[in-house]
């Protein structure tokens, strides 16, 4: 099922499926210091709060997961826990798009808070999320399991 198309630019962004999972995980091995495990991904899969589209990019006559986005919603509040896009896909908007799909989505299911938490040193993030109008709202010391901290952000969805 799709839930979103960028035009022009040959991305389809559609629910995850148990066979999108080899080319996310080496996107999450290229994109993060500690990736998470297929076990991990496997979990998210049956947690009921849990959601996760991928971005199909058209390469010759395939496709290829070229990012994905994983998110929680609970009652009005959505909560971003990754976003990755393979590093030979970026500066594409296949980052953006996904947001922005995952944004409608919450929007449509009546959330009104979103919530991240994005490394401090990760600032090509940070700027992706005040693009969608994400503030800064405090500090989680040490997040990381290499000690990084993380900077939580909100975002108050409009409706």
């Amino acid at each position: 099922m799709v839930v979103a198309q960028r035009s022009g630019g040959g991305v389809a962004i559609a629910r995850y499926g148990r066979a999108d999972l080899d080319e996310i995980l080496a996107i999450e091995r290229a994109s993060f210091p500690h990736p998470w495990s297929p076990e991990m991904f496997d979990e998210e899969l049956n947690n009921r709060l849990c959601h996760i589209f991928v971005a199909r990019e058209r390469i010759g006559a395939g496709n290829q997961v070229a990012g994905y986005v994983c998110f929680w919603l609970f009652l009005a509040e959505m909560h971003l826990l990754n976003i990755a896009v393979d590093p030979v896909s970026r500066r594409r908007g296949i980052g953006t798009a996904l947001l922005a799909r995952t944004l409608d989505f919450a929007r449509e299911r009546g959330v009104k808070m979103a919530f991240l938490e994005v490394r401090r040193g990760n600032q090509a993030a940070q700027s992706l999320y005040r693009r969608f109008g994400f503030r800064e709202m405090g500090v989680r010391p040490r997040y990381y399991e290499d000690g990084e901290d993380a900077i939580v952000m909100l975002l108050e969805v409009e409706p």
